[in-house]
Formats: C-alpha cells, structure tokens, sequence
C-alpha cells in the first residue's frame, strides 16, 4: 500500500500540487512582509519564543497506543502485540519501537489528552490544521478549507527574506493546508521531489539551461517595457495582470537567492548528518526542513501520509516507527546541537487517535484500529517547551482523554503564541466579514 493514501483513497498525487512552475496560480508567498510584532487585546506585546516551525503532519491517523501512550494493563485486544519502555522521565513509557525518542524525553513534551468530534479524514485534518471546526458535515475524503491553516497564517504574519517562500510543504500539501481568504500567495511551495535520490533537484529554481543570466534579465526587463503601455497603467488596483508582478518578482528573487539555493543544496550536508537522518525519503526531508529553517522559514510541513492502520496495523509499524523514532528523535538532536531548538518548534501529529479495541475487517487476517477523534498524542519540542513533560492522559484503556482534557483551538493557539502570533487576532475576509483567527485563544499553558 502507498504510504501516502488512506482509507478514503486519496493519494499524494490527488492533491493540489503548488510550485514555482505555477506562477498563474500564486503559488509564492509575499516575501517581503516584515515580522510584526503581535498584540494581546490588553495591548501588551506577545513576545514569540520560536522563530520557525516544522510541522510533521502523520496524515492518516497514527495510533496513540503504538506510539507515546501504550495501556499495558489493558485486555490483549486493547493493549495489542506491542510491550512498554521506559522513558528518560521515571514512571513514563512509550511504545517498544520509540526507543530514542523514549531516551531523549527530557527534550520535548508530550500531549496525550486532545480530543475532538471529528471522526473522519477530511474533517479531523481540517480541525488539526487550522483550529477551526468545519462549517458543515464534510466527507471522509474531503479536501476542504473553511478556514485559513496555520501554516499560511504564518506566512501571512510572519513573511520572509533571503528570496525564500514563508511556508514549504515537503512533499505535498495536506488536504487543508491551504490559505482560504488569505490568497493564493500564502499557499505552501510543495517540493515535491524526493531529496534522498541522486540527482534531487527542486524544479523551476534554477535557470533552464539554455538560459543565461544575462538573457533572463534582459528578459525580465523587456517585461518591465510592456507593463508601461497605457492600457496596463490605467489599470486599477485589483486587476490580475497587476496582481501577476508580485509573483513574478518573488520568482525571480528566488532563483537570484544565494541563501534559497543553498538551503535547497542538500548535498552539502556531511554524509554522517544524511546517514543519521536516515536515508529514505522521509529521513532526507526532514533534513530539508532543518536547512530550510535555518535558512529563515518560518513555517515547513513535514507530509508523512499512510498512518491509517484499519488492517495489519502491528506489520505496518513494524516496519515504520523504528526508522521514524530514529528521524524525529534526530532531527530534535540535531537543532539542539546547532543552537536552533529554543528557536525551532517541532510538532508531530496527526488528524486524530486509533480506536482501543482492534479489529479484523472482513476479508483481512490481521488486526488493526479505526479513527478515534476521542484520544491522541502530539509530539511537541523546541521553542520554549519544557522538556519531560507530559500533558494530561487519556483513561486506562485510551477510550478517551479524561486529565487536562483540550481541544484543536487550544492546540493551534498554542502554535501561534510561540510564534508570536496573537491567536484572538481578527482577520477579514475580502468581502470585509470578520473571524477569529481561534475561537478559542486559550493556549496550553504546560507548554508555552
């Protein structure tokens, strides 16, 4: 099975594709917004504690019980095949494969008590991502945007230099990772090319080549000859051509961007670092992410699809979260050891939990769990986060998040507030129809 479909069908490929080939479609962000400084209602200054956040989005569902919140004194067809580890933290356990992440808790928190009423795909994802609730009853593979995610919010808030793009997402967009009201400019640029192959190569950065440097600027000013005719002056402000510049601009300034292709240039890194990442796909991208904060990004969503485990669910992690607990355990390691975890968030999830009791699907010979908005675990690390810390917990058998029961909204303003980004912010629509940036700012104060 692909790792990057789910029980709805939907794969990677079914989803929007945004690069900087696709000009016409707004794909960049606006590079040239400086990062305010945001304001509490009080007036008082939210001073952010993360400069940049890398998002590992576990799309699909990953399972609370094989992870970061095993019931070892559960019944066999809850608690399943797995046996408990200690952690760095006395009286913690995580799930026997989350063997360096468990050694290395006194470096990130875990979250083990948000809940939703979400039960599927499409709406779970949006509720994740963006803080708010669908509007309307949506279906299970549903690509749907109510609202905008918190990556373009972000990108809208926050901006960037250097020629870069604000928000990335490596190598897809999720389903509702998108800007809604915001504009197409606050979409992420998808790099979708693998960076742990050979030959990796982010499209339509580099000069074609037989395109000199000297032809596209005289290219670029010829351009510049024709947006002077009368017919384009006497434009007003809202028409496409002119809203065309912008994107042109950025375009250019990221091919010209010293600082964007070298945190493209993957191969620079050391082959101990790659090696130690991991050398897959999802090893390497993570690697990018570091290189693309480091480099000024303030928003990077690390796609990890294939966590919907309704069959063969032991197998299928089995084979997933050694190498997985090896990346993020390292990418963690690697930005402490760089200077870059106080400034870089790091946060794994995804839409929801797996249900406790396993079940066998007509047809499959082995066990899995189904979707479980009432229970869930969020890895979170870096920007001001405590390290060995354990946010609420869910009953013994992980039906339900029952201590310090949150929710989504608590959740994205807690992204927002170390970023610096007031949560009760009120954000218009172009029709003028005002909205909370979260319904509920109240962010986890274990955490902040």
């Amino acid at each position: 099975m692909s790792l990057y479909r789910n029980c709805a069908g939907i794969g990677r490929r079914d989803c929007l594709q945004l690069g900087l080939g696709a000009l016409l479609g707004g794909t960049f962000l606006d590079t040239l917004r400086l990062q305010g400084e945001a304001r509490a209602d009080d007036g008082t200054k939210i001073a952010p504690k993360a400069k940049s956040c890398i998002l590992i989005w576990m799309d699909g569902g990953p399972t609370h019980f094989e992870t970061f919140d095993p019931k070892p004194h559960a019944p066999s067809e809850i608690r399943g095949e797995f046996e408990t580890i200690e952690t760095a933290v006395p009286g913690v356990f995580f799930s026997q494969h989350m063997t360096k992440l468990a050694a290395s808790l006194n470096k990130f928190s875990i979250i083990r008590s948000i809940r939703h009423d979400q039960n599927n795909h499409g709406a779970g994802n949006h509720y994740m991502t963006t803080g708010a609730p669908p509007r309307i009853p949506v279906s299970c593979g549903a690509f749907v945007s109510f609202h905008p995610s918190m990556g373009s919010v972000a990108a809208h808030e926050l901006g960037q230099g250097n020629g870069l793009p604000a928000y990335f997402s490596l190598p897809t967009m999720s389903r509702s990772g998108g800007p809604n009201f915001l504009g197409a400019k606050y979409a992420p640029f998808v790099v979708a090319e693998d960076p742990n192959q050979q030959n990796f190569r982010v499209r339509d950065v580099n000069f074609p080549s037989d395109l000199t440097d000297d032809r596209f600027a005289r290219r670029s000013d010829l351009r510049k000859q024709v947006d002077k005719l009368k017919r384009i002056q006497e434009q007003a402000a809202g028409d496409p051509v002119n809203a065309l510049d912008e994107y042109y601009r950025q375009g250019f300034d990221l091919v010209h961007s010293q600082p964007a292709q070298a945190a493209f240039d993957i191969h620079r890194e050391p082959e101990a670092v790659r090696t130690a990442y991991g050398r897959n796909s999802f090893g390497q991208r993570a690697l990018l992410a570091r290189r693309l904060v480091e480099a000024g990004v303030p928003f990077v969503t690390l796609y990890d699809g294939g966590w919907d485990s309704h069959t063969e669910i032991f197998p299928a992690m089995n084979r997933r979260l050694p190498s997985w607990d090896n990346t993020v355990a390292t990418l963690i390691s690697d930005l402490e050891q760089r200077g870059m975890l106080e400034s870089t968030l790091v946060v794994a999830l995804g839409e929801f939990g797996r249900t406790p009791k396993l079940s066998v699907l007509p047809g499959n010979a082995q066990a899995g769990r189904d979707h479980w908005a009432s229970a869930m675990s969020v890895l979170m690390a870096g920007g001001g986060t405590p390290g060995g810390t354990i946010v609420g917990a869910t009953d013994r058998s992980g039906y339900s998040a029952v201590e310090r029961v949150l929710s989504p909204e608590n959740f994205a303003s807690t992204i927002y507030r170390k970023l610096g980004i007031n949560p009760d912010k009120m954000l218009y629509t172009p029709q003028g129809r005002p909205t909370h940036l979260v319904s509920d700012p109240t962010p986890i104060a274990e955490v902040c």
